[in-house]
């Protein structure tokens, strides 16, 4: 069932709203634009209902947030309002607003309206998916690795949130190419990415496909520490799947991990610390691979094994 936030202060409207769609939608409501805002950065709404005239902070405010927020910026906006001055609701579609109800309002005219614009949300993110998934595994291809991982990095520094970046390496997979051919290949890399794309969970979380045996993450929150301890959890997942590898290399098939957790600032490049992860990685396999090896924020190297 798709969801729908409504942020309005009047608790009247706000549960008029409420029974005119619940029995077709996942209603979630907040009488301040501050929790609106902290609900709709949890992200996996369809449709934002924006009141316009609020005390804490007005609607054209909090829609330019939402737009400003990577999370939140494709989410589509109906704003619902007593101003129905020609020149507000010109404001608001500036702002990036799908649509401008005025009050007083039909049921059937929000009922219609809500749902031509999740339908059309629906539509959108099937053709985004579509073009940014990668087809043999299921996950993000590099194409939306790309362009996700820098909005989240901006975020990241906007708000100052730890930031953590992975890579990924499946251990020794030319020699099992050699070995049991690429059709098999194939079916380990797609097997892999499944099981490490289910710890990754969150909203905010980004695990895709770089390129052959390679993958990489992002995600936000939390300390050096705790990102470490979370890859090894995810490192062990893969090993204790008990893919059979060529007996030279190995028992099972297995994956090195680097990493670097940080909190970026202004003027911080990305692509230095996509460089210190992939150093990581390549530690973890000088090291002897199936290991974890992180920075933990210019702090120093946190090593597994």
């Amino acid at each position: 069932m798709d969801r729908i936030l409504v942020i309005d202060d009047s608790a009247v409207q706000i549960e008029f709203l409420n029974s005119i769609l619940k029995n077709d939608y996942e209603i979630t409501m907040c009488q301040t634009a501050a929790d609106g805002l902290r609900a709709a950065k949890e992200g996996g709404y369809s449709l934002i209902l924006l009141d316009v005239v609020m005390p804490d902070m007005d609607g054209f405010t909090l829609i330019r947030e939402l737009k400003a927020t990577d999370l939140t910026r494709h989410v589509p906006v109906i704003m619902i309002t007593g101003l129905a001055d020609i020149q507000y609701e010109e404001r608001g579609l500036l702002l990036g607003a799908v649509d401008y109800i005025a009050k007083p309002f039909s049921p059937v005219i929000i009922k219609a309206r809500v749902n031509t614009h999740i339908q059309l949300y629906r539509y959108q993110n099937q053709f985004q998916e579509q073009a940014l998934v990668d087809q043999l595994t299921g996950v993000a291809n590099r194409r939306r690795y790309e362009a996700e991982s820098a909005a989240r990095w901006k975020d990241a520094v906007r708000f100052g949130q730890p930031f953590s970046l992975c890579m990924f390496d499946i251990d020794k997979f030319k020699v099992y190419n050699d070995t049991f051919g690429h059709p098999a290949g194939d079916r380990v890399i797609s097997a892999v990415a499944k099981e490490v794309s289910a710890h990754f969970r969150r909203a905010t979380d980004l695990f895709a496909r770089y390129g052959g045996e390679e993958f990489v993450a992002v995600f936000v929150g939390g300390d050096g520490q705790s990102a470490f301890e979370f890859l090894k959890e995810i490192r062990q997942a893969v090993e204790d799947m008990h893919i059979p590898h060529d007996p030279s290399v190995g028992s099972w098939v297995t994956i090195s991990v680097g990493g670097v957790t940080l909190r970026p600032k202004a003027g911080d490049s990305f692509d230095t610390y996509l460089k210190l992860a992939d150093t990581m990685l390549y530690d973890a396999k000088r090291l002897g691979r199936n290991q974890v090896v992180w920075s933990d924020g210019g702090k120093g190297q946190l090593l597994e094994k």
